[in-house]
């Protein structure tokens, strides 16, 4: 404003207020007389409040979201392009000016400073997720952008070209997952990868890896269950052979921090990590990533204090499950991925009752770090049958164990060894119990056991059904008696013991049980002729050594009629017999893809026998055989 002795003011609002309503002179203005020159303009005594909107907007290539401070009244709503300006406290629209509220601007500018966010505009995603914290504490902000998740994970910036020694491809979904992991790595914030079981989480986390390894962050840790150690290591040799890596694990490991931060990627148990916290957090961490996530679900563990201790650039928690009993499972995953995101837990469970209604006011807050996919909703990138085989290592005292029982039957048989010689063997991966007499827990003294347990949870979680295939009785009883036991859910099985007919009755039972249930099956009683396709998993809890009887089998759940994905679960030991009927399998079927007609894979190959017989799960490396 140009005074009339020619002098440029810029007056405040509250100058502007008590010269042309209250009529008050200032060294700004005057007085009323002063406003006489103006344009025609009326001046409301009311002031107005600003809210600072979210607002997903559409334009060039793909969605984006923006923060835009709004001056509010009755009925009265107007964006403010500049709040950093001296004149921004106060805001015109036609011929009617208006005050803002005392305070008000300040309180908007605090807000985007303390968000990171220099003005008004696009906004990225780790400063939408520090604008949802600051909600709790400043009403003035309100998030109106819909599915924000969407919007953000539209403008990832990892591109559609997978990174450099990446070895495999990835579903269209599963390119999505990575370019989202991606996006909240290059931010330098956290998430949860929360896809259902199936959907192949590990391969995501791998390209991210990979990626992470060549823009020269750092280095990154793993942390899973024991069980899953040697599916880690074999994944990441399959999909990125050229990061170097290493299971921490055992009495080999080492005591350095400057080893320990030598690889490119790190892989070790929770109990390690409680183990070695100190070496731990001796190493400054790009990606620390927590498989099996839901490990961490009880705030009060020492396993989920140790993880949240690890210092680290971005933490990803991998989870099928990121809620199993409580909101608060989910708290506490969040804690590790972004630390403070949901507040103190009092405050959390105070906010978001246990129930239905908290479950759904808590979903727009989590949904931008939480990504989750049901195998319904990408069935179309999916084939019908997904395969999951699984390595496992034995513990040092039961790799010294089999190799006890192995040596023997080489000492009984030596080259005249047959596949009815190597039946000990076979069941001591079974269980050991089923040779030893082992009583207590199954899951505390067999990994294969252990890592059963836990894709069940996810299972019964979800409230689907599972048919278990095992050749050994004894291990039907163990299985039916526990696991019914365990997860409370109808426990059934079917061999060579059960009535011609009462197999289809017990399956009929099977299939009418509304929610979870499990069914235990002989392959070679229950292999073949039966229609099971109200379980839409199959878990090959000991392989056989004809192919064809395992492919049979699979075909109980995987055959016409099915409306679902069946996901097949493979386990076995790493460098047992049970590697030997693996590596023969997948030999057989690619011999039978290129055949005019099939391999029944016979049961008279001596070759494999004798390879079964040297293989040892003690002489391949004390650092791969892990307590």
């Amino acid at each position: 404003m140009v005074l009339p002795d020619g002098t440029y003011v810029t007056p405040s609002a509250e100058q502007i207020y008590l010269a042309a309503v209250e009529g008050q002179a200032s060294d700004a203005l005057p007085g009323r007389t002063s406003a006489a020159g103006l344009p025609v303009i009326n001046f409301s005594r009311y002031p107005l409040l600003l809210e600072l909107r979210i607002e997903a907007r559409q334009g060039g290539a793909a969605d984006a979201l923006c923060v835009t401070p709004y001056a509010m009244g009755d009925r009265i709503a107007i964006p403010m392009v500049n709040v950093s300006s001296r004149v921004a406290d106060h805001v015109t629209t036609g011929e009617m000016w208006y005050p803002l509220a005392r305070g008000a601007l300040e309180e908007v500018r605090e807000i985007l400073s303390r968000a990171g966010v220099p003005e008004a505009g696009e906004i990225n995603l780790k400063q939408y997720l520090t604008l949802l914290q600051l909600a709790s504490k400043y009403p003035a902000i309100r998030d109106l952008s819909g599915d924000a998740a969407s919007a953000l994970r539209q403008r990832a910036t990892a591109g559609d070209t997978l990174p450099a020694g990446f070895v495999g491809t990835l579903y269209p979904y599963q390119k999505d997952g990575w370019q989202w992991l991606g996006l909240i790595a290059a931010q330098g914030i956290g998430g949860i990868l929360a896809d259902e079981m199936g959907l192949g989480k590990t391969v995501q986390i791998v390209a991210l890896l990979v990626a992470e390894i060549n823009a020269k962050r750092g280095p990154c840790l793993v942390a899973a269950p024991a069980t899953l150690l040697e599916n880690w290591r074999r994944e990441l040799a399959k999909f990125a052979p050229g990061l170097s890596v290493l299971v921490h694990q055992g009495s080999e490991r080492t005591g350095l921090p400057r080893e320990l931060g030598a690889p490119h990627v790190i892989v070790t148990s929770y109990d390690t990590l409680v183990r070695d916290l100190v070496l731990f957090r001796a190493v400054e961490w790009n990606i620390v990533v927590l498989d099996e996530a839901q490990a961490i679900k009880n705030a009060e563990t020492k396993r989920s204090s140790a993880a949240k201790r690890i210092p680290r650039r971005v933490g990803i928690a991998v989870t099928g499950t990121p809620v199993e009993n409580r909101l608060s499972d989910l708290w506490s995953i969040a804690d590790f991925a972004l630390p403070g995101f949901l507040g103190k837990r009092a405050t959390f469970e105070k906010t978001f009752a246990n129930d239905e209604r908290g479950a759904e006011a808590l979903e727009p807050l989590v949904s931008p770090i939480v990504l989750r996919r049901k195998v319904v909703e990408v069935a179309g990138d999916l084939p019908g049958r997904i395969d999951i085989p699984q390595a496992l290592d034995l513990t040092k005292e039961q790799a010294m164990a089999y190799d006890e029982i192995r040596r023997a039957i080489q000492a009984e048989y030596g080259a005249a060894a047959t596949l009815v010689s190597l039946t000990r063997l076979r069941m001591f991966c079974a269980h050991p119990s089923l040779v030893e007499g082992i009583a207590g827990d199954p899951a505390a003294v067999s990994r294969k056991y252990a890592r059963l347990c836990e894709i069940l949870d996810e299972i019964v979680a979800s409230g689907e059904k599972a048919i278990i295939f095992t050749s050994f009785k004894a291990m039907t009883d163990l299985l039916v008696e526990d696991l019914g036991r365990r997860f409370a859910i109808p426990t059934a099985f079917i061999d060579g013991r059960t009535a011609i007919d009462e197999r289809q009755l017990t399956i009929d039972r099977f299939s009418a049980v509304s929610g979870s249930a499990l069914l235990v099956l002989n392959p070679r009683a229950a292999g073949t002729g039966l229609n099971i396709t109200a379980a839409n998993h199959v878990i090959h809890y000991n392989l056989e050594w004809n192919p064809a009887v395992e492919d049979q089998a699979s075909a109980r759940a995987y055959r016409r009629g099915q409306t679902r994905p069946v996901t097949v679960h493979r386990l076995f030991y790493a460098d047992t017999v049970e590697e030997v009927i693996d590596q023969r399998l997948t030999s057989k079927r690619a011999l039978a893809s290129r055949a005019v007609i099939g391999v029944d894979g016979g049961e008279d190959n001596l070759a494999d026998i004798a390879a079964a017989l040297a293989r040892s799960p003690v002489t391949r490396g004390a650092d791969r055989v892990s307590h």
